[in-house]
């Protein structure tokens, strides 16, 4: 039996629609799914499980502990001055540090680690935790287009021999990349004025 040509344009517009659906909605999620899975967690501590921070940069080294006596401030400058430091800015670093996420992640040899400005990085963050496990962060250079950087997180060779590079948010690098100052305390100078005082007016003698 010969089919009108409609309803074949019907049957072959309904197959080419399946295809589609199976290809964007079934295969298509399982791209987006291993896509997805790629993003991983950098580290799985907790921002109350950290007790020693050190940010070494080009410019500088600095040695940061939880303070044991206080909440205001929450961290404390060991090194290379010893004074409260700032909270919001060491927050803004532990929160990058707790919730980052690798977007991507690299299997290259050791000996081209250079090419991602991982031999002399722009800077490295040892992290100590109460139970005194130790973390380590890596930073190197943009990717072509300054859109991440690449990093290394607790870096160790694999069996193979190669060493896994991530694809890390530039907010670290404005994180660690700062001057000391930038890291102490603001001196909150309302409390260093000198109390303002009111002349009283002299008594007028009354005729």
């Amino acid at each position: 039996m010969k089919l009108p040509r409609t309803t074949l344009i019907l049957i072959l517009l309904a197959l080419g629609l399946g295809g589609f659906v199976y290809f964007y909605e079934i295969r298509g999620a399982t791209v987006r799914e291993e896509i997805k899975e790629q993003k991983q967690q950098i580290f799985s501590f907790a921002v109350d499980d950290v007790q020693f921070l050190t940010v070494k940069t080009k410019k500088l080294t600095l040695n940061l502990e939880r303070n044991p006596e206080s909440n205001n401030p929450k961290w404390l400058i060991k090194s290379p001055v010893s004074e409260p430091a700032n909270d919001a800015i060491v927050s803004y670093l532990m929160d990058l540090l707790v919730k980052g996420k690798s977007d991507s992640t690299l299997s290259t040899p050791a000996k081209e680690l250079g090419e991602f400005g991982l031999v002399q990085p722009q800077a490295t963050i040892n992290i100590t935790l109460k139970n005194r496990q130790s973390h380590q962060l890596i930073l190197g250079k943009s990717n072509f287009n300054g859109t991440f950087l690449y990093a290394q997180a607790d870096p160790a060779a694999k069996p193979d021999g190669n060493i896994n590079v991530l694809l890390v948010s530039t907010d670290f690098a404005n994180a660690v990349n700062r001057e000391l100052s930038e890291w102490k305390q603001p001196v909150d100078n309302s409390q260093k004025l000198p109390q303002l005082t009111i002349p009283k007016p002299s008594p007028t003698n009354s005729k």
